[in-house]
């Protein structure tokens, strides 16, 4: 099984694209809390993180961004559930970003909530202005998509 988010086990299809005027809830933002640095680290993580909001936007940070989406009823992020299908820049848009990504049930009552998450979550980074997500329910979610730690975690063997 692969774990990464561009290589769907089988090529989802598409069946609805999701509305930002339609969800509300808001992407909690991780905090960049170094207090036990001194001044001169403080500086070099200000200076690293001014040197990284120059450079464009990889499969990496947009990985990294949509693990900060934690499913509400799970607790385990999206990536690790294995819900993002794929992962691509818009060949237009350099600036927008689209994800395909399912469920973990059509009914799935916290899916409007994930949806808008992680499209805040995707137009968080410093180069994205827009992220488009679109809901696939083809092929459908199966606990094998989880990566071994999500698994571990809700005792899934």
């Amino acid at each position: 099984m692969s774990n990464d988010p561009s290589n769907p086990q089988d090529e989802p299809t598409r069946t609805s694209e999701a509305s930002a005027e339609a969800m509300t809830a808001p992407v909690d933002s991780p905090a960049n809390s170094d207090t036990t640095g001194d001044a001169a680290a403080g500086s070099e993580l200000s200076e690293s993180d001014t040197a990284t909001d120059h450079s464009p936007s990889t499969e990496v940070d947009y990985i990294e961004a949509l693990k900060q989406v934690i499913d509400p009823e799970l607790f385990i992020n999206i990536i690790d559930l294995g819900l993002v299908y794929s992962i691509t820049q818009d060949e237009e848009n350099s600036a927008k970003v689209n994800i395909e990504m399912t469920l973990t049930s059509p009914a799935c009552p916290a899916g409007p909530q994930l949806v808008q998450q992680a499209k805040m979550a995707l137009e968080r980074l410093h180069d994205v202005d827009e992220a488009g997500i679109t809901l696939v329910m083809s092929p459908p979610w199966t606990p094998e998509r989880m990566t071994d730690d999500a698994r571990d975690q809700l005792g899934i063997f």
